[in-house]
């Protein structure tokens, strides 16, 4: 399956110091073009409390998209719960931009 960029998937995630992973939410945040020609999909995860309309992109509770991301086989990505409204996904590149200091 295709992601677009923006879709909140639920995909198993490492823990950062790689002792497990957990299933959780996430946003697809590479490029429609490169989804479409890779096996691979860049995500960003979610926690905290800071997405605006959470409840449209299909998450249980209030959420913050990290900049914490990853690349991860599109395989492994269970299933679409939503999407990013554009204000949300406006505030996710943002923060990206700022943690890869691309601003």
């Amino acid at each position: 399956m295709n992601w677009s960029r923006g879709d909140v998937v639920l995909v198993a995630v490492d823990f950062t110091d790689r002792s497990g992973t957990k299933l959780r939410p996430a946003v697809v945040s590479s490029s429609d073009a490169s989804n479409a020609s890779s096996p691979d999909v860049l995500i960003a995860a979610t926690t905290g409390n800071q997405l605006a309309a959470w409840q449209a992109a299909g998450l249980l509770r209030s959420s913050l998209a990290q900049t914490t991301i990853a690349t991860v086989a599109a395989s492994i990505v269970r299933r679409r719960l939503g999407a990013l409204s554009d204000v949300d996904l406006a505030g996710l590149d943002q923060g990206l931009r700022e943690a890869l200091a691309l601003t």
